[in-house]
């Protein structure tokens, strides 16, 4: 029997309860799903309906596994830690402080650089496997990643250290970057997926329905990260402070994205998966499950980083506590995950 390291909790009606050293996944009399303690590494609960013990909520915080709350649109909503992962003081401390020197704007204009070059790789690694196939979108999909790339110089120009004074310049490098990006993508997609572009919330085809279910899920994985590392999820740099917007999580998450939700999608896409939706455009349990077990198993997957492989969701962690040494001035500067190709 393979192990399980993530339970996926997709049914209404159904209940998560500690039964000796497992959680198990139950609806009435039956066991739909299993999974020990020992190995587990995450709870998701992804549907209306579904209920939690005590029992096994204690035995998760105990055990440091997160249980990550998300909805039918991929929208994270809660997350259950233990109350002790939050009580550093010294980082966090550091990091509040960091946002009115030059390390709030470095932070910023590294994440931002980490995201335009990531969207630049995976524009060649979809290029990669066509350059016989399909020479036209090859060249294509290499000559777009160029101009990604190039709005990385809109980034090294900027010098003030202020990080109100810079944002706005940040983030305009960042969705003229997106743009191109986006509209390239379009190029490997089927078209019988109605691709027309990307759209957020509220998204009711295909594609942008499972990218943001995707985001959704690796939204869970990177807020555990920082809680780790001893960060506040709410206090960030790249993106605004407002009441109850988990800024940090929305800035590191750009620096993952492309790799851990979108190459996948993509791939999915090009060998025809099956995407079942209803008469809302909201996405099937059948394919929430799959689409979560797949992500799951995605950031379980080796890539490269510094020389080495390491598991895609061991990469956020480090990259997390890079970003926290380097808040706390334990290290000159920040540098961005960037994805090989």
């Amino acid at each position: 029997m393979p192990i399980v390291e993530h339970l996926i909790a997709n049914t209404f009606g159904t209940h998560i309860g500690k039964y000796s050293e497992r959680l198990k996944i139950t609806q009435a009399s039956e066991t739909l799903a299993q999974a020990p303690l020992l190995h587990l590494k995450s709870v998701l609960v992804a549907s209306r309906g579904v209920s939690v013990s005590a029992d096994a909520l204690e035995a998760c915080a105990e055990r440091g596994i997160p249980v990550f709350f998300i909805n039918n649109q991929g929208s994270a909503y809660a997350t259950v830690y233990a109350s002790g992962l939050t009580g550093t003081v010294i980082t966090r401390r550091a990091q509040l402080l960091a946002y009115y020197d030059r390390r709030g704007a470095q932070a910023a204009l590294a994440m931002a650089a980490g995201k335009i070059a990531n969207q630049a790789a995976t524009l060649k690694y979809l290029a990669k496997t066509r350059k016989e196939s399909d020479p036209e979108v090859y060249q294509e999909l290499h000559l777009c990643a160029g101009e990604v790339l190039d709005c990385l110089a809109y980034l090294d120009r900027i010098a003030s250290d202020c990080l109100d004074d810079v944002r706005a310049e940040i983030m305009a490098a960042e969705g003229q970057a997106a743009k191109r990006y986006w509209a390239a993508a379009g190029a490997v997609l089927p078209e019988s997926y109605g691709w027309s572009g990307r759209v957020g919330r509220g998204a009711t085809d295909p594609l942008n329905s499972l990218l943001n279910y995707g985001y959704g899920i690796l939204y869970g994985l990177i807020e555990q990260a920082i809680i780790l590392a001893g960060l506040d999820p709410y206090a960030g740099f790249l993106h605004a402070d407002r009441s109850g917007k988990p800024s940090l999580v929305l800035d590191l998450i750009e620096e993952f994205r492309q790799v851990a939700v979108d190459r996948l999608v993509f791939g999915l896409a090009n060998r025809n998966f099956t995407v079942e939706q209803d008469k809302h455009g909201l996405l099937s349990t059948e394919t929430r499950r799959a689409l979560a077990e797949k992500t799951l198993a995605h950031v379980e997957a080796g890539v490269r980083h510094n020389g080495k492989r390491y598991p895609l969701r061991w990469v956020m962690q480090a990259q997390a506590r890079e970003l926290a040494a380097f808040l706390r001035g334990d290290r000159d500067a920040y540098s961005p995950f960037k994805a090989t190709w």
